[in-house]
């Protein structure tokens, strides 16, 4: 496992850079934004806890005074993390929402020197910042005019505060002794029941149900995008350190990028070659023998 860990969050980044294309999708099938996060969330928590159920009811024991953990990863993650950024994209242009939200691998790391005693090595440092000179190159950010507001700013740091947290709440999971499939099910679980004023599951079935073709890009989201990523990620954070785990999953906007060449025929300029090699030199950086893995948790 400890080998494997870091190409377990390899393969997370992976998965959430191949959602453009389910995303594009069911944005032209009529979902908003927010729609298609009660999509991932409630698909997530009707999929996965019956199957946890049928296979092993003990991975559905979560103790109380733990609920706090998941509330972090749920709540002040995958809600907080989204709506700032949805906000973001409102403010201004995608590239600059996406530059903002991979401000995400310098906060985890920074928290986690502070709350895990995670050290600052030079080596970490570099891999941060070629990540992300490397994620706002993949973006093309350089190429738009325009100044970010005050507002813009905020929200955009906010999503990548909100994205960041998964990491930090998830590893106080982990050291509570919880398993990668209990962190994700609960995480979901939360987040979906705080979304549901937001809700019109009527209007979503509908959508979803209306073409066969939304109904697979949902499943996909829900499979692949959300629930195997999660999981993986989570289960590669248990034998990495979070600020490692984070940069790692920089992954994520190259294969976004690649996604689209591919899906979409959209073009590649040079700086975003530039970006798309920086992330690899970055996470090849650090793709070396890490901690012993602690995490006797698994499925």
């Amino acid at each position: 496992m400890k080998k494997a860990a870091p190409w377990l969050i390899i393969l997370s980044g992976v998965l959430w850079g191949t959602l453009g294309v389910s995303t594009r999708v069911l944005s032209g099938a009529g979902l908003t934004s927010m729609q298609i996060v009660i999509v991932r969330a409630w698909g997530t928590v009707l999929l996965l806890f019956p199957l946890l159920f049928l296979y092993n009811k003990e991975l559905l024991r979560i103790r109380m005074k733990d609920l706090w953990c998941f509330l972090g990863t749920g709540v002040c993650s995958i809600v907080f993390f989204n709506c700032c950024y949805f906000k973001t994209m409102t403010l201004t242009s995608l590239s600059a929402a996406a530059v903002l939200l991979y401000t995400a691998p310098m906060i985890v790391v920074l928290l986690s020197a502070v709350l895990f005693g995670e050290k600052l090595t030079r080596r970490k440092l570099a891999a941060m910042v070629l990540a992300f000179a490397g994620c706002v190159l993949t973006t093309g950010v350089f190429r738009e005019n325009g100044a970010l507001s005050p507002l813009a700013i905020i929200t955009g740091l906010g999503a990548g505060l909100g994205y960041a947290l998964y990491s930090i709440f998830g590893r106080y999971a982990l050291n509570r002794g919880y398993a990668p499939f209990t962190i994700t099910a609960y995480t979901f679980l939360s987040a979906a029941v705080v979304l549901i004023p937001l809700a019109d599951p009527g209007e979503i079935l509908q959508t979803v149900a209306s073409e066969k073709e939304y109904a697979a890009m949902a499943g996909y989201m829900i499979i692949f995008g959300t629930v195997a990523a999660y999981i993986v990620y989570t289960m590669g954070l248990s034998c990495v350190e979070a600020g490692k785990a984070s940069i790692l999953a920089s992954v994520e906007p190259v294969v976004a990028t690649v996604t689209g060449m591919i899906a979409f025929g959209e073009r590649l300029k040079a700086d975003g070659v530039l970006g798309m090699l920086l992330v690899m030199t970055a996470i090849l950086f650090l793709n070396l023998p890490g901690k012993d893995c602690t995490q006797k948790n698994t499925i």
